[in-house]
């Protein structure tokens, strides 16, 4: 713990004083931040260019490089994710509930900050700025540690706001662990009376290492292993498009559909469809029924379609890429039994006219976010009115689903007597 303790004395510090704060001095400090990264947009632009020179020499795919890209209307988002904090209620100090017992006694259970939280996260570097925002409003400070890949980038983003935090805030509410040295996530994961939660927020290895690891309360932020079921009484154009934007709009993110399942009286008038609108864009692994409706005689195969068959490692895998599993089912039953099995617990959909089955989906389907006749794509903070977000939460513990300001904080019980006494 040697590196980080004096970082960690320093955030622990300034928690104290930023859980005191005012709505107004919260919201002046987040608006200096925004202001800053504005004004200092041209440094952070040209430090993502570095970084995302050298992910694309080291061979980093597609997908992943586009999530860590940051361009004039991203930075433009990012503001706008902190202004948007800036809109919704302060949480801290609201009574979340109250009574008063049979002797007198008034009792009230009031939102505090969580205190000091450490957010792990690989190569997305608006969840610097994310992260900060919602921890700040919050009460919380926070410590940042991405990712290699984008290290640049973060740096850049917290100096920035840092910066404007001088101006109008605590600057010291904000730390980013910055060495690049894959030591300090250990640190992290064991700073016990200095760090009161930890959130990782990437791929399955990164997850496995912080819960496998940590000696710090965890919450888990996992894989998205996300699923479109498509009823046979579907309106199928629509069916189409929403299949297209759940898995190309944005393929390196979690929310991101990766198994099609299509029941069997379905296939046929859907999935020449989909393969239409994917040709040249997305590979298709399918299993055989699926692949003899896209590959069968006298059909037209769409130019540049890429089909492979299929293995049992597919219906697991988050590809965070342009591929798409597609699996024939026989019923609904079964396309809840394989979400059940093979789902990450984050984002599960299903697409029909069937008020019925959709009301059996959603009560059965075991995840964060359940959809009907909707892209996946939505589970996001931002969409949900949360102004950005730190994950999105797959456990079932404090938080789940798209985590904003509320996931920060815990709650203390506020006791007001007269002069009882227990007998």
């Amino acid at each position: 713990m040697s590196d980080l303790v004096p970082v960690l004395k320093s955030l622990k510090k300034a928690q104290a004083v930023l859980a005191l704060q005012t709505r107004r001095e919260k919201d002046a400090a987040l608006l200096a931040a925004a202001s800053a990264i504005d004004r200092d947009r041209a440094a952070i632009l040209a430090a993502n260019a570095a970084d995302v020179e050298q992910a694309r020499a080291g061979g980093m795919k597609d997908a992943l490089i586009d999530r860590l890209l940051l361009n004039n209307p991203r930075v433009d988002a990012i503001i706008e994710g902190i202004e948007t904090v800036v809109r919704l209620e302060d949480p801290v100090g609201k009574v979340r509930s109250g009574w008063k017992t049979p002797n007198g006694l008034c009792i009230e259970q009031i939102a505090v900050p969580l205190g000091v939280a450490a957010i792990i996260y690989e190569s997305r570097p608006n969840v610097t700025a994310d992260a900060f925002s919602l921890a700040y409003k919050a009460g919380c400070a926070i410590l940042l540690r991405g990712s290699s890949a984008a290290l640049a980038s973060n740096r850049a983003l917290t100096a920035a706001i840092k910066a404007g935090l001088e101006t109008a805030g605590i600057p010291g509410a904000l730390e980013l662990a910055g060495s690049g040295n894959r030591d300090e996530v250990d640190e992290i994961l064991t700073a016990r009376g200095y760090i009161d939660v930890v959130l990782p927020r990437g791929g399955r290895d990164l997850i496995r290492r912080v819960v496998e690891n940590a000696r710090v309360p965890v919450i888990e932020t996992g894989e998205g292993n996300c699923h479109i079921y498509v009823d046979p009484g579907a309106d199928m154009d629509a069916a189409a498009a929403i299949i297209e934007n759940a898995k190309l709009q944005k393929p390196g993110a979690c929310n991101a559909v990766e198994t099609l399942l299509i029941h069997r009286e379905a296939l046929s008038s859907l999935l020449p469809v989909v393969a239409e609108r994917l040709a040249g864009k997305a590979e298709l692994r399918c299993d055989a029924a699926s692949k003899a409706v896209i590959m069968g005689a006298g059909r037209a195969v769409p130019p540049g379609l890429t089909v492979q068959d299929a293995g049992e490692e597919d219906w697991s895998t988050e590809f965070l890429d342009y591929i798409l599993a597609v699996k024939t089912v026989h019923s609904l039953d079964e396309a809840i039994d394989h979400i059940n099995r093979y789902g990450s617990g984050h984002s599960e959909a299903i697409l029909t006219n069937d008020l019925r089955a959709a009301e059996t989906f959603c009560r059965r389907v075991d995840a964060a976010c359940v959809y009907t006749n909707a892209s996946t794509r939505f589970t996001d903070g931002a969409e949900f009115g949360f102004g950005a977000e730190l994950g999105i939460s797959t456990q079932k513990f404090h938080a789940r689903g798209p985590m904003g300001l509320e996931a920060l904080t815990t709650v203390k019980y506020r006791i007001t007597g007269s002069g009882q006494i227990r007998e």
